[in-house]
């Protein structure tokens, strides 16, 4: 009974085949599902920006162009907003690492009281909906004059960043090996030395994924920048918002969409060429 091959070979390599065969057509159903969940809507929005007119029952624009390029780049909100954006989104990710990066070296090298209690506390930001904890946030800012400023903004998209600029480092300098800081220190580096020349190169590829990850999420933020924001401050996340709302012309909205995929693509081609593939599963310590 046990020794099903040698007895009964066709069964058994009906039944290997079966489940490989099944197995192939999962696969392969998963791979369609995820093609129309993501590449669908993503591969609309491209045709929409390209297509001059589209009309009902048309699958495919019925007259190509890019005159719609230029009409939104010559907007002057556009032209406002999308150096603006980049400009935010790179101090918020500068001014998170001044902060947060000597905290994350803090939490894993120094024992204190409370101190998982507090590590875990960052994850509040994302426990719970974040609509009502800006609402909450902007009441605080209104009375100190902080709604519609730009270092009101700055400082809600600081809220953002703090689970990835505090966990993914504090994971990344506690998997240094100490074993290599110690021998430096046998044969007399300082401390400074040491720090630079044998923590930094280990953790390093982990706070570039961690400053990638704050600067694209910051570019991309919405909702605390149009609490905060408006009606002083316009990004082009917020931007994207009047569009859909305000405007009949869906082309404007599409540039404005692969505008806005930009700085991702960018990003993630650096990440990689320059990245380890491992490099956000370490950081997290998983």
């Amino acid at each position: 009974m046990t020794e099903q091959w040698p007895n009964h070979p066709k069964s058994f390599l009906r039944r290997h085949l079966g489940r490989n065969v099944g197995t192939e057509v999962f696969g392969l159903f998963a791979v369609l599902f995820l093609g129309l969940v993501i590449i669908g809507p993503m591969s609309t929005i491209v045709l929409w920006a390209f297509a001059d007119r589209w009309r009902a029952p048309a699958l495919l624009p019925t007259e190509w162009g890019t005159s719609y390029w230029g009409e939104t780049l010559q907007r002057a909100d556009v032209l406002t907003a999308l150096p603006f954006s980049i400009l935010l989104a790179g101090s918020v990710t500068l001014l998170s690492a001044f902060i947060c990066l000597p905290a994350a070296y803090s939490f894993a090298r120094i024992k204190f009281p409370g101190k998982q209690a507090f590590l875990l506390s960052f994850l509040a930001t994302n426990a719970f909906p974040r609509f009502g904890l800006y609402v909450a946030i902007a009441v605080v800012f209104f009375r100190l004059g902080l709604v519609g400023t730009v270092p009101g903004v700055v400082l809600i998209q600081l809220v953002n960043t703090l689970l990835t600029m505090i966990w993914i480092p504090t994971s990344a300098f506690q998997n240094v090996d100490r074993a290599l800081e110690e021998a430096a220190l046998d044969v007399g580096a300082g401390r400074v030395r040491i720090f630079f020349q044998i923590t930094m190169p280990q953790v390093l590829p982990a706070l570039a994924a961690a400053l990638l990850l704050t600067f694209v999420a910051t570019f991309y933020e919405a909702q605390g920048a149009l609490i905060i924001g408006l009606p002083g401050v316009r990004t082009m996340a917020t931007l994207m918002y009047s569009y859909i709302n305000n405007q009949v012309v869906v082309q404007y909205g599409a540039v404005i969409s692969l505008i806005l995929w930009l700085p991702s693509l960018v990003l993630l081609a650096f990440a990689q060429r320059f990245l380890r593939g491992n490099t956000v599963s370490a950081g997290f310590g998983v």
